[in-house]
């Protein structure tokens, strides 16, 4: 069976307080569920070292939002893989939508920091999606071919089990569009054909998918259970506690205990 993932992707939100605040509470929601989903919590660079206290002893890990694919060096404001190990960070996501558009990274620099993060064991959720755009042009598949063909060249079936891919409809987050749990799945669907053709059936089949494209508690249940879905990557529904814990015990993988 597949592994679920579902993770909080903080982006710039949250000082050190409302990190500490926020693991407080979410831990507190949790109390009482054991659930075969892995939580991953991903807040800004300036709260890791806080993070990775709060959560030892807990069965939640920690993730990063973003690296260099250079060990070292004159590059300001950047942060390598082996800081972030020092960190304690067991994730990092690569090729979030808004870094391939604000920050102009291509598929060449977004295959290069995949391969530094797993060189220096870091397990990758490796971000890839449409625009409005491309969506309504009809090119979708060939959008997720290219990224997912450029981002995974080169990587072995091994390699492959350390890495995450989430696709993130960007025509479906903030624009009051959301994508239909089929259109979801067609992708999903779609993005493990490539993979298999990459790297053998296999690999494609124990390859963990992520959905991210505005993931609420209110669609997580219908979302999840989508046969190629498994989990999410959540953004903005990710910074309350209450909200995220909702959308872990949407898993469909989830075991109640008895109290």
């Amino acid at each position: 069976m597949r592994k679920q993932i579902i993770a909080a992707n903080w982006k710039m939100n949250k000082d050190v307080n409302e990190t500490s605040e926020f693991i407080y509470a979410f831990q507190n929601e949790m109390k009482g569920v054991v659930t075969a989903a892995e939580v991953v919590i991903c807040p800004p660079f300036i709260a890791l070292d806080t993070a990775f206290e709060l959560l030892q002893g807990s069965p939640f890990k920690l993730g990063a939002q973003n690296l260099h694919f250079e060990e070292d060096g004159a590059f300001t404001g950047e942060i390598s893989a082996r800081m972030l190990k020092s960190l304690g960070a067991h994730y990092v996501i690569v090729g979030h939508s808004e870094r391939r558009q604000y920050f102009g990274e291509t598929d060449e620099i977004v295959a290069k920091k995949v391969k530094k993060a797993l060189s220096a064991d870091l397990k990758v959720i490796l971000c890839v999606g449409e625009s409005l755009a491309e969506r309504d042009g009809g090119v979708t598949e060939k959008v997720l071919e290219r990224q997912v063909k450029a981002a995974l060249a080169g990587l072995t079936e091994q390699q492959l089990a350390s890495l995450v891919i989430a696709y993130e409809p960007i025509w479906a987050i903030g624009t009051g569009r959301n994508a239909t749990p089929q259109q979801a799945q067609d992708a999903h669907a779609f993005i493990r054909k490539t993979v298999a053709g990459m790297l053998g059936e296999h690999a494609s089949a124990a390859l963990t998918i992520q959905y991210g494209g505005s993931v609420k508690p209110e669609n997580a249940v219908e979302l999840l259970s989508q046969p190629d879905v498994d989990g999410a990557l959540v953004g903005g529904a990710s910074l309350k506690a209450d909200s995220f814990a909702k959308i872990v015990k949407s898993s469909p993988k989830e075991i109640p205990t008895a109290h």
